[in-house]
């Protein structure tokens, strides 16, 4: 009697609703990862006040701190929290600021700077001496004036190789990729959502895989005791623990161990590790072109925590040729002007410059060039990576988080056992 019903509809449909139950289950909970990319939802009054008291696990759930009750996806929610182990967990690892900047080639961003900043000297020069001092300019003569603008178009290049190398030796104070990586990642979750995506593309794909493989699998024993034990209650119960077993064993799959073991005959190793040669060019690939580039490394210079300080570097690299293009001028103009009034001037026309002198680096064509130097730099040092710490630099942002998809998986799983109970009773 028994293996009469083993072998009917109603008993294998149970595997069979496990099995399309965990497809949909990481379906679904890979759609909640990256989707949608801005929260969605409704906002709670009072809801914000109170969240801060709420337990720690519910104060995780996207937009509840914020007052709203919704959804967004758990990578781009947590787009400056990635940034964050981004930096730490790899890319402080991968290079430090002089690495990256190094292998950018300061004699080639030099020799950029001063072809792109040579036709602005003239109206450099003159804008400022109006500014400053119309008089003195305007009695100048014009000969005079054209020497001069002549003389630091002159020592343009050595001028900039002088700023480009004061840059290079003080970029550890200037430039903090951690803060780069996450005002970045915090302006462009989709960024976040396209690295992840690409990064572990075959993974993703394969949990879903995955779902529906343990699914069928974990609905035999499911089967077998409700033939055997006859409860309404089992299936919608055993489905919460298919549902979570499923998810939490698709996640060890991919990510666990990390390092290659033998079990007998056999090699295990996660799914991920196993493919950090290809996986470390993928995210090089996005690291170089929308993370850290020249184009952003120059905004961040200028622009960031510390462009005060990398004006004044420039600042400082610029005033001995402002006395320089003044030639056999100098003593005279100082003394016409005033001490006072001629460092003055001198500051302007440094700070002025040192604005402009960067700006070139800016340029999208010139740094998606560059770019092909970063992204070798950050594959190379990816595939030395141990693989642990390779393997975290995925799973790490989304760990903490990772419980959601286990109780996505679970809520499911009831979902299914009821409908198969509806459909086709106790005991099948």
């Amino acid at each position: 009697m028994f293996s009469d019903d083993l072998g009917g509809i109603g008993f294998w449909s149970i595997p069979v609703f496990t099995a399309v139950i965990g497809w949909l289950i990481n379906w679904s909970g890979l759609w909640m990862l990256f989707a949608p990319i801005h929260f969605h939802g409704v906002r709670v009054p009072g809801l914000a006040r109170v969240a801060g008291a709420l337990p720690r696990r519910v104060q995780e759930v996207p937009g509840i701190l914020r007052g709203g009750v919704g959804w967004q996806g758990i990578v781009p929610a947590r787009a400056a929290k990635m940034g964050s182990i981004a930096v730490d967990k790899a890319i402080s690892r991968i290079g430090t600021p002089r690495d990256f900047y190094e292998r950018l080639e300061p004699d080639a961003i030099a020799a950029h700077i001063v072809g792109s900043f040579r036709e602005e000297v003239p109206l450099l020069v003159d804008e400022v001496m109006w500014r400053e001092h119309p008089q003195l300019w305007a009695n100048l003569p014009r000969a005079i004036r054209a020497g001069v603008i002549e003389r630091v178009q002159a020592q343009l290049p050595e001028v900039v190789g002088r700023v480009t190398g004061e840059i290079g030796e003080h970029i550890d104070q200037l430039l903090d990729p951690k803060v780069m990586v996450i005002e970045h990642f915090e302006r462009h979750p989709e960024v976040v959502v396209r690295i992840f995506r690409d990064f572990g593309a075959r993974e993703l794909r394969m949990m879903v895989v995955l779902g529906f493989v343990l699914g069928f699998l974990l609905g035999i024993p499911v089967a077998v005791l409700d033939h055997l034990l006859h409860r309404a209650w089992l299936l919608p119960v055993l489905g919460v623990a298919v549902g979570w077993v499923t998810n939490l064993l698709g996640m060890w799959l991919i990510f666990e161990p990390p390092e290659p073991r033998r079990i007998g005959p056999f090699r295990v190793q996660g799914l991920f590790a196993r493919r950090q040669w290809e996986a470390a060019d993928v995210y090089a690939r996005h690291i170089a072109a929308d993370v850290i580039t020249l184009e952003r490394i120059g905004a961040h210079l200028l622009d960031g925590p510390a462009g005060d300080r990398t004006r004044q570097v420039i600042a400082d690299a610029l005033h001995p040729a402002i006395d320089l293009a003044l030639g056999p001028f100098a003593p005279a103009v100082r003394a016409a002007v005033g001490p006072r009034r001629f460092d003055a001037i001198r500051r302007t026309v440094a700070l002025e410059a040192a604005d402009r002198t960067l700006v070139p680096l800016r340029d999208a064509d010139f740094s998606a060039r560059q770019s092909v130097r970063i992204r070798t730099l950050v594959a190379d040092r990816c595939r030395e990576l141990p693989p642990r710490d390779f393997v975290e630099m995925m799973r790490a942002a989304i760990k903490e988080d990772e419980w959601l998809l286990y109780a996505h998986g679970a809520i499911m799983g009831a979902a299914g056992g009821f409908l198969h109970l509806w459909l086709f009773g106790v005991g099948g």
